[in-house]
């Protein structure tokens, strides 16, 4: 498993991209729109690894809950794992706890959120891309 990406809520996916890409040095920025996540985001590649802004795109999207509770900043750290189900499976053997099943995320990436309470407060998604 690795670091696949440091996922942070923002309320404009744009500005924020721009102020990234300046105190970065980035030359580019994807964006995309997830729609079953309620999500558009900007995604800016570095070496080791990616930084997904995330901005709601409407009032049911988690990431519109969670600026309302908490204001813009980290939402959640994805680790890469190149079997998804194999790992899920471990980790529940563990009593790691998940939120919802393994969905299709961003460019058909293969993803499920690992509950807080299972990693000390912290927000993790797995994910395995095709």
């Amino acid at each position: 498993m690795k670091i696949d990406h440091i996922a942070i809520a923002v309320n404009d996916v744009e500005s924020a991209a721009k102020e990234y890409q300046q105190a970065l040095g980035i030359d580019s920025v994807e964006f995309e729109t997830v729609e079953s996540e309620g999500v558009k985001i900007a995604i800016i590649h570095l070496d080791n690894g990616r930084i997904e802004l995330m901005e709601p795109t409407n009032d049911a999207s988690p990431i519109k809950k969670f600026l309302e509770k908490k204001g813009e900043g980290l939402h959640h750290m994805a680790l890469e794992t190149n079997n998804i189900e194999g790992e899920v499976e471990r980790m529940q053997g563990c009593g790691i706890q998940f939120l919802g099943k393994i969905r299709s995320g961003s460019a058909g990436t293969k993803v499920t959120f690992i509950h807080p309470k299972s990693l000390h407060g912290v927000l993790a998604e797995l994910c395995s891309h095709p």
